[in-house]
């Protein structure tokens, strides 16, 4: 399993996600305040990073080096999810 760090973030912060892997490398998707995100890993020769939209919601980019913990950091400071039920 991959990108255990963010999934903790996102189950943190109760959002609900899924997660796939495929070729080694894990995938997340999830809603967050009705706007869609993405994170996923790559491998490129010996670089690893995720293709992501949680800066830009519309817009994608390429994270390398520490991107886990870079990535989590981001998700814990958005605001709570109303817990349901």
């Amino acid at each position: 399993m991959h990108l255990k760090k963010i999934q903790e973030a996102l189950k943190t912060k109760n959002i609900i996600f899924t997660y796939t892997e495929e070729d080694n490398c894990g995938s997340l998707d999830f809603q967050f305040r009705g706007l869609r995100y993405h994170i996923w890993e790559f491998v490129d020769g010996d670089i690893w990073g995720v293709e992501t939209n949680v800066y830009h919601a519309g817009k994608s980019e390429d994270i390398t080096g520490d991107y886990e913990k870079e990535i989590s950091e981001l998700i814990l400071s958005w605001p709570d999810m109303a817990i349901p039920g």
